[in-house]
């Protein structure tokens, strides 16, 4: 606390009895500036605060008190960190597209027994969930520091926040159309209006009744309580907390919310599928005048179901979020067609996401009846790129897990928009959700990747840690301001490392992608083809790979044999069980005529290979024909003795 005596006694200033304000400037003595530390003036959204209290020279007697924040001009709320937010999240989406392409491609080569890749992490999803996170936690109706305040409206636009003034602008026509009310809720108004943070309903209702008596004077001109000595403010001042103090600080009306993210959506929608329209036009105009890589065959002729996916997984991506602001616009009324658009939006996303659930928990259910397990929801092909966008994450026993993170979503945004202006129960809800949710997963495990595992449990981990560090700013519990800063920028750092964790994996896992060969696809390739060396003249086959491997021949063998030529098939008799066997691993009727009629298509080779038979099939078909030539001829030339009929098997060759 420094103490000093005004140099000037001649030109007193009158202080009215009551509660007065007044606004001007006051020098402070350069030997005073001493005291204040230099790191005050760099640290970005500085909480002080200053009061000045006058005394009575003669008596000591407080006179008056006047309590001032002092904060400097740096903030933590930059483009460069959104931007770097954005380059992050592409990036991340870019690695996913091609790992996507890249398993797509594997699995149109690889046939009917191909399973489903597990991407790499932190996915596009992942890293967009996570940011969507930080912009949440600064939703809640609590005393937030200044620095964490502005931290978190870096990360909006994961929620579909974009402050963009023409589109606002149409927003407030729509609504004033549709019986909203623009008096003190429109982009215009909050122009100019100046913002006053409060914890909750009641301190907003408070401060206002005092700020209606207490108004900025300026040139000695009264205005407002005849307390006062005051002036008309240049800017209107309006007191906001929770949701509706996040989204005004991105200069979005509060009952522009829902439908800002709604416009939002549907411009990336309309981007996205003009996109895939405009690339299966080039692919036919393309098909027209030459051939193009055999793995855009199946986007060509599946374009369709690759936008209806797309649509599917921007609702899940997005689905979080959008019950927070369908909920919120409920709790605010305004525009009734907003209120319509709202409802009818949250029933199809939801109405989506339940079909797209009891499809998959069907065929499950079908599978396991079945094969015993439930295996097929991967390693089926169709099943696979149909579903595989809920549980391509998760291990094959743990495919249902996205159900259990679906109802986290919906209940964590009903738990803070319900709850609005009552920080304690939104934090303390909001910790019970995600303390579960911890849960869950440190015991199961269920992601298919072990880096899947360690990212998404530490993600969680510091979710748990960064809403015990917001119930910490309730009004209820005391703490102090300093307190509440120390906790706000601890908070920060905690929030940044993880998030430059997540960048340093994508850009780990991108080189890596480069140089490795996925394990699935190396899997499927296993399963789904049988080895066949570059040297071999076979081509490969859709041979089941759980059949008998073919046998390699050697290239002066003839691949038919010569005494097939000398009796009609019809004629041909089979002995043996081994040739049963073989006609069963054919997949061929015993004694099938046609089976043998199609060996006499074959050319006839030279008669020193006809003793060689390639196979044990054709060693069992040359010992059947063998005896029936032995049967048809003149009884004159039979011997009853083994070595006779050898012999006469001899001059018959």
């Amino acid at each position: 606390m420094l103490l000093f005596q005004p140099s000037f006694r001649t030109n007193s200033l009158q202080v009215p009895a009551g509660n007065f304000s007044a606004q001007g400037s006051q020098v402070i003595p350069s030997e005073y500036l001493s005291y204040v530390p230099a790191i005050a003036y760099n640290i970005p959204n500085l909480d002080g605060a200053a009061k000045l209290q006058l005394k009575s020279l003669d008596t000591e007697e407080n006179i008056a008190c006047v309590n001032a924040a002092v904060t400097n001009d740096k903030t933590v709320s930059t483009s460069a960190v959104s931007y770097a937010a954005v380059g992050m999240g592409a990036a991340a989406l870019a690695l996913s597209g091609v790992s996507a392409v890249s398993a797509l491609s594997t699995v149109a080569g690889v046939g009917a027994h191909a399973s489903g890749a597990a991407t790499s992490s932190p996915s596009f999803t992942e890293v967009v969930g996570w940011f969507q996170s930080m912009a949440m936690n600064g939703m809640l109706s609590v005393n937030y520091p200044s620095v964490y305040r502005s931290f978190t409206s870096n990360f909006g636009f994961s929620t579909g926040l974009v402050s963009w003034d023409t589109l606002q602008n149409t927003i407030d026509g729509f609504r004033a159309k549709t019986g909203g009310n623009l008096t003190e809720d429109s982009v215009a108004y909050l122009q100019n209006t100046t913002l006053r943070w409060s914890a909750s309903d009641f301190h907003k209702r408070s401060l206002y009744l005092i700020a209606r008596d207490i108004v900025t004077s300026v040139n000695g001109t009264t205005s407002g309580s005849s307390n006062a000595t005051a002036a008309t403010p240049s800017k209107a001042v309006n007191f906001v907390h929770g949701i509706e103090g996040y989204v005004e600080e991105l200069q979005v009306p509060k009952a522009n919310t829902f439908m800002t993210v709604l416009l939002v959506f549907s411009i990336i929608l309309a981007a996205i599928t003009a996109g895939i329209l405009l690339f299966k036009i080039f692919l036919e105009i393309w098909a027209l005048f030459g051939t193009f890589p055999t793995r855009l065959t199946s986007f060509r002729q599946r374009y369709w179901w690759l936008l209806a996916k797309t649509v599917t997984n921007l609702i899940l991506l997005l689905y979080g979020v959008w019950v927070l602001y369908c909920i919120y616009q409920f709790k605010i009324g305004d525009s009734w067609a907003a209120k319509v658009l709202a409802g009818v939006t949250l029933f199809l996303f939801t109405a989506v996401l339940v079909g797209f659930t009891w499809r998959i928990y069907h065929l499950a259910h079908k599978y396991e009846k079945s094969e015993g397990d439930t295996s097929a929801l991967f390693d089926n092909k169709e099943t696979w790129q149909k579903y595989s966008l809920f549980y391509a994450g998760y291990k094959k026993s743990y495919w249902w897990l996205f159900i259990p993170a679906i109802i986290y979503m919906f209940t964590k945004s009903c738990i803070i928009a319900g709850a609005d202006g009552h920080g304690l129960a939104q934090s303390a809800g909001q910790l019970v959700v995600e303390f579960l949710f911890l849960i869950l997963i440190l015991i199961l495990r269920p992601y298919s990747l072990k880096s899947g595992n360690w990212i998404n449990v530490i993600i969680q981990v510091v979710r748990v840690i960064s809403v015990v560090c917001v119930l910490v700013f309730v009004d209820e519990l005391g703490v102090s301001d300093e307190g509440k800063t120390v906790i706000g920028y601890v908070l920060i750092i905690v929030q940044s490392v993880l998030t430059a964790l997540l960048a340093i994996l994508i850009a780990v896992n991108a080189i890596a992608g480069c140089v490795r060969m996925n394990p699935h696809r190396k899997r499927r390739k296993e399963a789904g083809k049988s080895p066949v060396k570059a040297s071999s003249p076979h081509k490969p086959t859709n041979r089941d790979p759980r059949e008998t491997p073919p046998v390699r021949r050697r290239a002066n063998r003839p691949l038919r044999t010569q005494h097939h030529a000398h009796v009609p098939a019809d004629q041909i008799r089979h002995r043996g069980n081994g040739h049963r066997a073989a006609c069963l691993r054919r997949r061929r009727p015993v004694g099938d005529a046609a089976y043998h009629q199609q060996d006499t298509q074959r050319p006839l080779q030279h008669s020193q290979h006809t003793r060689h038979p390639r196979t044990r099939p054709q060693r069992e078909c040359l010992r059947g024909c063998a005896t029936d030539r032995v049967r048809r001829r003149p009884e004159g030339r039979e011997s009853d003795s083994s070595g006779g009929q050898g012999r006469g098997d001899e001059q018959g060759r």
